[in-house]
């Protein structure tokens, strides 16, 4: 049986929800949510490993429109914030709109209809699939094999990816990993049947997810080796409970809340002066995070260890009170000399030296420059999103690609940060594209498609500021892709996103009505 629908929303992550919200709000009721999970959240459902939670604080880490004075801490912790999704989800009633175990398998437009078609198939048995077959997330399915799971096909008249930049899990070349005899896991695919008590430990990578479950793993490991490529630059965390008194206050005056926000909002959006206006201005945060150092390690080896060898802020800046303490422990050993490959259950490193270890827990990230894996969206004339990317992933305004028509992504290409919330992002693109669909609505368009010249002035703009950014100033991160572009973040103040996306830009689009071809802003005439 084949369903349709007006839009299509993939995911129940803040973008998910965030853009269901509005369009039920502006009175569009024929749409769908098709999350592949068994439960609502996105990220905040998906990663769920021990110390788990927000760096950003949690009054600005939601909703303007739906402020949380229950927050228990200044920044929250994962089960609060999946909590809060699932609040939002039924008080402004989207659970009839969600369907839950329902993989995307791919999405391709057709000329013909002026549609998308979309595949979908019960995520469970595609997983139990994948299992057998010893796949990864974003490994291309060979769609011949008939033992695959049953697909089912959706027509969509708009379709919104709300899958967000981090949800495709990395994993690094090692060889012989897939041989490893012990127990292992990415951070995202926690194993919480797992009892470290009494193991050696492995950990790859030092990330934002390894900061915050190490010290989790080294309260209980007889030994953990921390296998580390770049140290990070780490932050103290201004964490603390908010209290009852406080809590009822912001209950009680809601403006009290909101006043709160608002000064983490414009405390945060100061941090841009370094990173792009002035990098030299971030030599106040570098010598922070080296008092950070010294005052919580000990050993003089280690402290050499984990101090970066780049600028503060070209790799995304972390906060922890606890990292450094877990390091600085003698059943805790930070290696930096690479791994060369795993034989059995020991991890041989670049000179040759064997540790035995029982599980190993990789830290590794997402693929950022990936967000969506290949095979999935396809174009005009059948072309696969990741080909229309080949020398980075770039979009109009972070929302709209050329030759992908009625197709709207929220926190795509370069609108990540690494200053504030991205919830305050999310609501931009959202303004944007429900501005879209009510031109569509109202002028009779049935497709909108943003123009090539259009992306391609944008996209110039864009990397012109990122030239003289704090992160491009030459270490590796997951920002720049191989060929040295940033094709992650905004170069600017938040508040100059929301000013570009406030209205939606019919001149830098083609919109087609019934037999009608419209370029520019006018409304297409139909009968």
């Amino acid at each position: 049986m084949t369903q349709t629908a007006q839009i299509a929303i993939i995911g129940t992550g803040f973008s998910g929800l965030g853009m269901a919200i509005k369009l039920k709000e502006a009175g569009f009721n024929d749409f769908v949510i098709l999350e592949q999970s068994d439960d609502i959240g996105g990220t905040w459902h998906e990663n769920h490993y021990p110390g788990c939670a927000c760096d950003v604080q949690s009054a600005l880490y939601s909703f303007s429109f739906e402020q949380n004075p229950n927050w228990t801490r200044m920044f929250a912790p994962q089960p609060e914030i999946k909590a809060y999704l699932r609040h939002c989800a039924e008080k402004y009633g989207l659970l009839e709109h969600i369907q839950l175990n329902t993989h995307v398998a791919g999405a391709r437009w057709n000329d013909k209809t002026g549609a998308w078609t979309i595949e979908t198939c019960d995520s469970p048995k595609l997983w139990a699939y994948m299992q057998t077959n010893n796949l990864k997330p974003g490994d291309v399915l060979d769609r011949s094999d008939k033992t695959l799971p049953r697909f089912r096909k959706l027509h969509a008249q708009v379709l919104v990816s709300g899958m967000g930049g981090l949800s495709t899990p990395a994993y690094p070349d090692i060889k012989g990993m897939d041989t490893f005899t012990g127990t292992s896991f990415h951070s995202q695919n926690w194993d919480h049947d797992y009892d470290f008590r009494g193991k050696r430990v492995a950990v790859i990578g030092t990330g934002a997810s390894a900061i915050q479950f190490v010290p989790e793993i080294a309260k209980d490991a007889a030994h953990l080796d921390l296998y580390q490529r770049t140290p990070p630059w780490i932050m103290p965390k201004p964490d603390r409970e908010i209290r009852p008194l406080e809590r009822m206050m912001f209950r009680k005056v809601p403006q009290t809340l909101n006043a709160f926000r608002q000064s983490i909002y414009w405390t945060l959006e100061a941090r841009v002066l370094g990173f792009v206006g002035n990098p030299r201005i971030l030599k106040i945060g570098e010598l922070q995070a080296r008092r950070h150092i010294r005052s919580q390690i000990k050993d003089k080896e280690l402290r050499k260890k984990v101090t970066p060898d780049f600028h503060f802020g070209c790799k995304r800046v972390l906060i922890s009170n606890n990292y450094y303490p877990a390091l600085d422990q003698d059943h805790v050993d930070v290696l930096t000399d690479g791994i060369r490959e795993v034989k059995g259950n020991t991890i041989v490193d670049s000179k040759g030296t064997e540790r035995q270890v029982d599980c190993i827990v990789y830290g590794t990230g997402f693929k950022a420059q990936e967000p969506i894996p290949r095979g999935m969206i396809f174009g005009r004339g059948g072309q696969d999103l990741l080909d229309a990317w080949r020398e980075g992933a770039e979009a109009y305004k972070g929302t709209t690609v050329a030759g992908f028509p009625n197709f709207f992504m929220l926190m795509g290409p370069n609108t990540g940060l690494g200053h504030s919330s991205m919830v305050y992002m999310i609501e931009s693109q959202v303004q944007y594209v429900l501005d879209a669909l009510k031109k569509m609505q109202h002028r009779g368009w049935k497709t909108v498609e943003v123009r090539e010249d259009a992306v391609s002035q944008y996209n110039a703009s864009i990397h012109a500021k990122l030239g003289d950014s704090v992160w491009q100033t030459g270490c590796k991160s997951w920002y720049v892709n191989e060929n040295g572009k940033n094709t992650t973040l905004w170069p600017g103040f938040t508040w100059q996103f929301r000013q570009q996306t406030k209205r939606f830009d019919a001149e830098q689009y083609v919109c087609e009505a019934a037999g009608v071809m419209e370029q520019g802003g006018e409304p297409a005439l139909v009968g």
